[in-house]
């Protein structure tokens, strides 16, 4: 006999056919899984036939081959063990072959029979409504990811016998419900009133969230810079429902998805340790997963000590600061993964951090100075929009200078800010002004004579590039929707040259 039964792909981007033939002659047991499994795949043998042995439903004494089409693409992870059981039942006549028809399965089995939650099944989802699945069978604990998905029905299930109960009886399994269309309020500890004095870096921290722009903070050991960074997410704006679905996708293709949060509810904040690997950066490795860049989609990636990370990894940042997404080229498959990024990163102004400190001298030699800041290649400064000096704070602001604002007072001014970026880039589909290209520079960002030559005269003496004219006009148009005007003047264009300085500075 013979059944088959659709499948899909851990990283979601193919759908299987899982065809299942059981030998109706007599002879020994064998039992041959093929179309290139990889090693996960191939131990889903083991995992299969104790599975119905101890469900009562027992394995069939013939031989039993599992082919998984197209036979041309490596098979990874558990996902195929449930249809793989199934489809075995099914060819053996246990199950009605009907009782799966238009139906993806996908889940991964215990030895009990439980059935197991398995990445990636929000785009595996997706996907198969694409198809024109009517009917996706997935672990109870991916249910809710999966229901995200309109029009596909979205049945959970907990145990095998569970799923060939209700599919042999033509029972109805559990619908499983999607999350709520609104995410919860951020309940974050952190709030920019810990934040005592550094006036120009609140300031840049604020045009930053307003307008999404990179940033880069240069200062002494303990000024501040980290603190500062790790308070953006609360003044950020929340995300929409298809950001929202997006920032999940990738989510669940890592694995980082929990059951009991089915759709990423807040902007992620993704702070890697220096010693991060190219891969585990960018995205890659023996599968092709997503990195760091792509895991702080629509979100902050935050470099603490920027020069302490691999020259090779912080130059593969060019790319996707450019383009807003990561290629990943490999021998068996070619994937784009999205990565739309705020780029906040920290360093120190010199080896020992005091150089330029108005209390503490610099031990340092003026080469080994400028060895250090030559960690970080002139293009890659030259993709931060901002940069921005963090003096260390008086002894006496920490004690008796009054609070800042608050994160939602100044959440507000963002708000604002990127309500009327809204309604002016409409109809391009772009989110916000870092995310702006020339003909929007050019329709968006006119100057009057006087501000023309103010930029005029700043790009000659500081030798700022073509890149950077652009950034500073995209950051003044930020300036410009915070203070609610409709033209850019002089003054927030002056303002926007102050934040290209600091990187021309000699040590």
């Amino acid at each position: 006999m013979l059944a088959n039964i659709t499948s899909g792909a851990v990283l979601g981007i193919e759908a299987y056919r899982v065809d299942v033939e059981v030998d109706l002659g007599r002879g020994m047991m064998t039992f041959s899984v093929v179309g290139l499994p990889a090693g996960a795949v191939c131990e889903s043998r083991t995992r299969v036939k104790s599975a119905l042995d101890n469900c009562g439903y027992g394995f069939p004494q013939r031989r039993v081959t599992v082919n998984l089409a197209p036979g041309h693409i490596r098979k990874q992870g558990t996902a195929f063990d449930l249809p793989i059981a199934l489809g075995i039942l099914a060819a053996d006549g246990k199950i009605p072959p009907d009782a799966l028809e238009d139906t993806l399965v996908v889940g991964e089995l215990s030895l009990d029979g439980r059935v197991r939650a398995v990445r990636g099944v929000l785009p595996l989802a997706a996907h198969a409504a694409r198809l024109g699945a009517r009917r996706i069978l997935v672990p109870a604990d991916n249910g809710g990811e999966a229901a995200v998905v309109e029009g596909l029905d979205v049945r959970a299930v907990d145990h095998l016998v569970e799923a060939v109960e209700a599919l042999a009886e033509g029972q109805s399994l559990p619908v499983a419900s999607p999350p709520p269309d609104e995410p919860p309020e951020l309940d974050c500890p952190l709030d920019m009133t810990d934040v005592r004095g550094q006036g120009q870096a609140r300031r840049a921290l604020e045009i930053a969230a307003a307008g999404g722009h990179n940033l880069l903070f240069i200062g002494p050991p303990g000024a501040g810079k980290t603190m500062l960074a790790r308070r953006l997410p609360t003044i950020v704006p929340p995300m929409n429902f298809a950001e929202r679905l997006d920032c999940s996708t990738i989510a669940s293709i890592s694995g980082l998805l929990r059951p009991d949060a089915p759709l990423v509810c807040h902007r992620p904040f993704r702070a890697p340790h220096h010693s991060v690997s190219d891969a585990a950066l960018i995205g890659g490795g023996p599968q092709a997963r997503p990195g760091e860049v792509s895991l702080a989609h629509h979100g902050v990636l935050f470099l603490d000590e920027l020069p302490e990370f691999r020259r090779n990894a912080l130059e593969s940042l060019r790319q996707p600061l450019e383009d807003g997404e990561v290629v990943v080229a490999r021998a068996q498959a070619t994937l784009c993964y999205p990565a739309r990024f705020m780029l906040v990163a920290s360093m120190n102004p010199c080896p020992c951090g005091y150089h330029g400190h108005p209390r503490q001298a610099c031990e340092c030699h003026p080469i080994a100075v400028r060895t250090y800041r030559n960690r970080i290649s002139g293009p890659l400064l030259d993709r931060f929009d901002l940069h921005v000096g963090v003096d260390p704070v008086d002894p006496a602001a920490l004690h008796f200078a009054p609070p800042g604002e608050a994160s939602s007072v100044i959440r507000d001014r963002v708000l604002q800010a990127r309500a009327r970026q809204r309604t002016r880039l409409e109809d391009t589909g772009l989110a916000c002004n870092a995310h702006m290209r020339s003909r929007e520079i050019a329709a968006h960002c006119a100057l009057d004579d006087t501000s023309r030559r103010l930029l005029m005269t700043a790009m000659e003496r500081l030798a700022l590039s073509a890149r950077a004219h652009d950034r500073i006009l995209k950051v003044a148009r930020t300036i410009a929707d915070l203070a609610d005007s409709p033209r850019i003047t002089t003054g927030h264009i002056a303002e926007a040259i102050q934040y290209r300085q600091l990187d021309r500075a000699e040590p």
